[in-house]
């Protein structure tokens, strides 16, 4: 393997992984550890990959080539309104959760004015295993994804917290349904629901709404908050992939003028 080679199956196995240590890409592209982690400076001094206690995951540069850090950009910046309309409709907590590396993260979050609601911070990383917003994520990420998150050692959050088993055999359920509910996974006593949110068949988020089960157990109010969420997806998807189509019109404008 040439030199530019072995830089092109790093950069791949991080984007395609997500996140992941020197000493696995390493074994697994058959690479000595201290030429990968050569490598893995270079690419970070260039900021094609970001290191965090360790373990590596996509930089600026790799998400701009991928087109994910555009739609992320895009996601923030218009979250919030979404996230607020779904609040005003269901009155409780919603939330926009993406997924870095083999974590989720809060990327924007709308609460109601009540004293009682389940809420994450913005930039919380979240685990992949519990919670609704998260699974939903879990359910679509790359195999390699699936295998590091349900070959660590699951912290349990309360009893209701599923195993690598049971969230094994739920990704295909999740994925079929579109949907998913989960029941004090996180918190004792919590509701959570969560729908996908699709940018040209890739996903991008979640959206997420929580509250007590007290509060949010009913059937009708199930169906109205997974009605609000999905109309809310579906105006994002169409949002991200009417801005992601006009960016790409204009580079490819930028190219023909270059090129002129």
């Amino acid at each position: 393997m040439s030199s530019f080679e072995r830089g092109l199956k790093i950069l791949a196995e991080i984007a395609t992984c997500g996140d992941a240590t020197v000493d696995v890409v390493a074994t697994r592209l058959g690479i000595p550890q201290s030429t990968t982690y050569r490598y893995f400076k270079t690419l970070k001094e260039h900021g094609f990959v970001q290191e965090d206690d360790g373990r590596y995951r996509p930089g600026r540069a790799l998400l701009e080539m991928s087109g994910r850090n555009h739609s992320q950009s895009l996601l923030a910046d218009i979250g919030t309104a979404v996230l607020k309309s779904i609040v005003d409709e269901v009155g409780e907590t919603a939330v926009m959760v993406i997924r870095v590396g083999t974590q989720g993260m809060c990327l924007r979050r709308a609460e109601p004015d009540k004293s009682l609601k389940y809420s994450f911070a913005v930039n919380e990383l979240l685990p992949l295993h519990a919670g609704a917003g998260q699974r939903i994520l879990l359910a679509w990420a790359p195999a390699d994804v699936v295998r590091q998150v349900l070959e660590r050692d699951l912290p349990r959050f309360t009893d209701n917290t599923l195993t690598a088993q049971q969230i094994q055999a739920s990704l295909p359920q999740i994925r079929s349904a579109g949907r998913l509910i989960s029941r004090g996974e996180l918190d004792v006593g919590s509701i959570s629901l969560a729908v996908p949110v699709f940018c040209r068949g890739e996903i991008v988020c979640s959206l997420n709404i929580a509250g007590p089960e007290t509060r949010c157990g009913s059937k009708s109010w199930i169906n109205s908050a997974f009605n609000a969420m999905e109309e809310a997806a579906l105006c994002l998807t169409s949002s991200l992939e009417s801005a992601t189509s006009f960016q790409s019109s204009r580079e490819i404008l930028n190219e023909h003028s270059y090129a002129g």
